[in-house]
């Protein structure tokens, strides 16, 4: 998938929880909703592209990815 689009999509789910009072909660919140619906290939190219500066990315989603741990990749 095109980076640009994975960034609007990681800008749209960070801004939606903006709201949440509780920074901590915020962040767990947006990394919690990338563990849970989307692919670990697209996991694996956000967080790479965030590791390559991860410019375009808001705080909120940029420190969400920064945490996200991902699944190892299957061979075969």
């Amino acid at each position: 998938m095109r980076i640009e689009r994975l960034v609007t999509m990681a800008n749209d789910i960070a801004t939606y929880f903006t709201v949440e009072p509780d920074h901590a909660a915020a962040v767990l919140s947006v990394r919690d909703h990338l563990r849970r619906f989307w692919d670990p290939a697209m996991r694996r190219q956000l967080k790479s592209y965030v590791e390559e500066g991860g410019e375009g990315l808001i705080p909120l989603a940029r420190e969400a990815v920064n945490g996200l741990e991902l699944p190892p990749v299957e061979v075969g």
